[in-house]
């Protein structure tokens, strides 16, 4: 009996699934196509397996004990499911879920507000937790350790600090730098995941069951083309699924094949690498104008016309990761690989300096 209700329920959740998505395509929403493509438990869940096996057994202790599971911290670039996750374990846990980000909470008294709303075994999910104001911080240390927060009524010396006790919750904390959450905050969760970006077959994987919910006619060879340009980010995967789409319907024959794919990315400026517009951009003003680096940030920012925020968080990781580019104390500079992927002849490399060393025997 069992098996079956658990069987109707999966069944209910697929019809479920189905309708948001009809609905956001007929509405034309992106972000709610997006938001229907997110798989709804972890058994759905494609790549990240060891995240995977490590949260679903914190999940099921909670479940069998009958509380709330540890708090958790996800960590990793954009676009690798930390959303996707916080969503996961609400679902997994027949828990509402609460949404707000760190930006959101500028003081102490929003972060009570917040928290004053929670019912018991709730699932509060903050993204980008690393911008939350410190006096928020402090107040979350509390809440996360002891259920409570002491709320401070008045000011200078009859201020009163009044205890309120809060149900016990989930706190589901993502964050695409964690190097910037303070040592009292990182420890005070019980379970922390690195999310790491996915390979190429696990992308593809991905794009095939998106395209099979959109009703998207794919070949083998052209879902493995949507996935070679994904920058290993499910998030740009399914983006670059929906503008194939478009091109599939309306310059070709609606299958997405290799060569379909191929002259689609070509249209929108992602190379085979997966190297868009900034990326490119980026690559040559540091080829070409600063000779291949070392250069700030911020000067090439400017020279891309983008901001220090977006170069740095958008396209350096990437760029980085693939070897186009290094870090150095002196600036960013460009590897041989950044110069031949631009069709460039590299500088010769420096002779290598050796200083004068003073000997105890002349000749």
């Amino acid at each position: 009996m069992a098996r079956d209700e658990s069987s109707d329920s999966l069944a209910a959740r697929e019809e479920e699934h189905l309708a948001s998505l009809t609905t956001a395509e007929a509405e034309g929403d992106e972000r709610a196509v997006e938001a229907a493509l997110r798989p709804r438990t972890l058994a759905e869940v494609v790549g990240q397996q060891r995240v995977r096996d490590q949260l679903g057994l914190v999940l099921e202790a909670a479940r069998r004990r009958g509380r709330a599971p540890d708090h958790v911290l996800l960590s990793g670039p954009p676009g690798l499911g930390k959303t996707t996750l916080a969503m996961i374990i609400s679902t997994e846990m027949s828990a509402p879920l609460r949404l707000t980000s760190g930006p959101a909470i500028t003081h102490a008294g929003d972060l009570a507000a917040i928290l004053s709303g929670l019912n018991e075994g709730d699932v509060l999910f903050v993204d980008e937790l690393h911008r939350m104001a410190r006096p928020a911080e402090e107040m979350l240390y509390l809440a996360m350790e002891d259920f409570r927060v002491d709320v401070v009524i008045g000011k200078g010396p009859g201020a009163t600090a009044i205890p309120l006790e809060i149900p016990p919750f989930t706190l589901v904390g993502a964050t695409t730098r964690a190097g910037l959450l303070p040592g009292p905050l990182r420890d005070r969760f019980g379970f922390t995941a690195q999310l790491e970006f996915y390979e190429p077959d696990e992308l593809d994987t991905i794009i095939r069951r998106s395209a099979g919910l959109l009703g998207v006619e794919t070949d083998a060879e052209g879902t493995a083309e949507i996935a070679s340009r994904s920058r290993g980010t499910p998030r740009i995967a399914n983006r670059l699924l929906r503008r194939v789409r478009d091109y599939a319907q309306v310059r070709a024959d609606g299958l997405v094949t290799r060569e379909v794919a191929h002259r689609a990315l070509d249209l929108y400026e992602v190379d085979s690498l997966g190297l868009d517009r900034l990326d490119r951009a980026v690559l040559d003003s540091l080829c070409r104008r600063f000779g291949g680096g070392p250069v700030g940030i911020s000067t090439l920012a400017v020279a891309v016309g983008e901001e220090r925020e977006t170069v740095e968080e958008v396209a350096e990781p990437f760029l980085v990761r693939n070897g186009f580019l290094a870090r150095t104390p002196r600036g960013r500079v460009a590897t041989r690989a950044a110069w031949e992927h631009l069709g460039l002849t590299p500088p010769p490399a420096p002779a290598a300096e050796t200083p004068d060393v003073p000997t105890l025997f002349e000749p």
